[in-house]
Formats: structure tokens, C-alpha cells, sequence
């Protein structure tokens, strides 16, 4: 069966009454830049009011963050009342955090490239720079609900519409499939082959097989969610994210219905050609 939405035009991607807004960018510079000024946004926002600023964060897209530390550096934004939830980690065959010095490490992604670039003066206290943990998992869902929601949750897609590691699962309702909080599972084939070609150089074999991921629960539950998508096949997912069913064997479709979402792409992934 062939669907007709993946043959859409931009034109038709964005007024053919999407489920979600789709915001169409330049290029790849455009929407990160996007994400890191929201970024810095809202936290400048809650600041002037004396408040806590909560986001969850991808390693992946990582494009914003470049610019976000430039923005905080120069700015002097203070993160001192910003906590900073990941959303996901590698694990090893043991489920286990995978080394930090490991090349697909998020935990050593944020440690050099954000947490290391951030004025020691304007950075927050480490207990607020959260990532999932294997061997506590009720942490997160408990703290997200003691600060009192989530802001902003920014994100990608993934191959098969996973968003964090929620892996696509045909077999559970799109009920039961929102119902997932933190958790640890295997990474799918389809995920394991996209993320070695797009981050490990295609050696797939060293690829992990584990993670521990935020669920879909605490995604579903941030009162804003912003989605950026910027490699060649997202020119596919981008159009089922965006017409298909809503389903859990593509859970981003499962958030299409959030009062507050938008997926933000490139002129590149809106095109079909070149």
C-alpha cells in the first residue's frame, strides 16, 4: 500500500492541514539557532519572574547547543534555577550507563560541548543537569512532578517516529503506549542502523543494544513540545508525522494532538529533490 502523503510537495506538506504545525527553515543553522533562542527565551522569562526554568533535552539534535552557550555566555543568562533533563543514555550488555568517554556517550556530550562551555558563574549546580538512570528509574517522573511540570521538551524524530528511545511497538494501544514512563529496553534494529550511519561512521556491530529513555508519559505531559528534523530521511518521517495515522508503531504521532507543539524542518527535508 503507498501512502500518498510521503509524495506531498512543501507546499502541500505545510497547508494540507497538517496534525501538527510544521514550520519550514532555511537550512540547518536556522533551526538550531530557532531551538537555542527559545531556549534562552523562556529561561530569561522565568528569571525576571523568579522562577525555575525545566526542560528536557535531546543529545540529538545537538545543533542548538553551539548556539545556546553563545547566547547564555554573552547575554550572562543565568542557569542557576534552569534544570537541564535529558532525555536518554546508552547502556551496555549489562543495561548500565555505557563509559562517559565512550564517542556515543550523552553524558559526556553534555559534559564537553554544553555543561564545560558555560561560564562556571552562569551554570547550574550539577543535581540539575538530570539523565535517565538505569538503576533509578522512578527519579525522574518523581522530580518532574515535584517541580511542577516540564516547560519545554525539544527533540528530533527518529527513523521509525521514536522520540527520545520510545521504540515504535505495533502491539500495545496508543492508551498504553502515552502510559510509558522512564524505562530501559532494547534499541531496535532500524534505530541501531539509522543512528551508526548518522553517528558512529555505519559500525554497526559496536553499536549498543541497550538504553534507558524519559517516556512518553513525561514527553506528553511538558506543557510545550518543539521537534526539529533536519537529515535526509526525515524528508519521510516528517510527511507520516505530519498526515499519517496515529499509532504506536510511529509513537510521534501519539504527540501530534498536544496543544502546543510544532516540528520545525529544513527547506532541504521539505523539498523532494535534490
Amino acid at each position: 500500500m503507498r501512502h500518498a502523503y510521503y509524495s506531498y510537495s512543501k507546499e502541500e506538506l505545510v497547508s494540507n492541514n497538517p496534525k501538527l504545525p510544521v514550520i519550514v527553515m532555511e537550512d540547518n543553522a536556522a533551526v538550531f539557532r530557532s531551538m537555542a533562542e527559545e531556549m534562552t527565551e523562556e529561561i530569561k522569562m522565568h528569571n525576571e519572574k523568579g522562577e525555575k526554568t525545566v526542560f528536557i533535552c535531546p543529545v540529538g539534535p545537538v545543533g542548538q547547543y553551539p548556539f545556546f552557550v553563545e547566547m547564555v555566555n554573552k547575554e550572562r543568562i543565568s542557569l542557576k534555577n534552569v534544570w537541564f533533563i535529558n532525555m536518554d543514555e546508552y547502556l551496555d550488555d549489562e543495561k548500565k550507563w555505557i563509559e562517559e568517554t565512550h564517542p556515543l556517550s550523552f553524558r559526556g556530550f553534555m559534559n564537553r560541548e554544553v555543561y564545560g562551555k558555560i561560564d562556571e558563574e552562569l551554570l547550574m549546580p550539577e543535581e540539575q543537569r538530570v539523565f535517565p538512570d538505569p538503576e533509578n528509574l522512578d527519579y525522574i517522573p518523581n522530580l518532574i512532578e515535584k517541580l511542577g511540570g516540564v516547560d519545554i521538551c525539544f527533540g528530533g524524530i527518529g527513523i521509525n517516529g521514536h522520540v527520545a528511545f520510545n521504540e515504535a511497538d505495533p502491539s500495545m494501544s496508543p492508551e498504553e503506549f502515552l502510559a510509558q514512563k522512564t524505562r530501559v529496553l532494547e534499541i531496535t534494529k532500524e534505530t541501531r542502523t539509522a543512528n551508526a550511519i548518522g553517528d558512529f561512521g555505519g559500525a554497526l556491530e559496536d553499536m549498543p543494544h541497550y538504553c534507558v529513555t524519559i517516556g512518553i508519559y513525561e514527553i506528553a505531559h511538558a506543557r510545550k513540545i518543539r521537534l526539529g528534523c533536519f537529515r535526509n530521511w526525515h524528508r519521510a518521517v516528517v510527511r507520516r508525522a505530519a498526515y499519517g495515522e496515529a499509532t504506536a508503531d510511529f509513537p510521534v504521532s501519539l504527540l501530534t494532538g498536544h496543544n502546543d507543539i510544532n516540528l520545525k524542518i529544513t527547506e532541504f527535508v521539505a523539498a523532494l529533490e535534490g
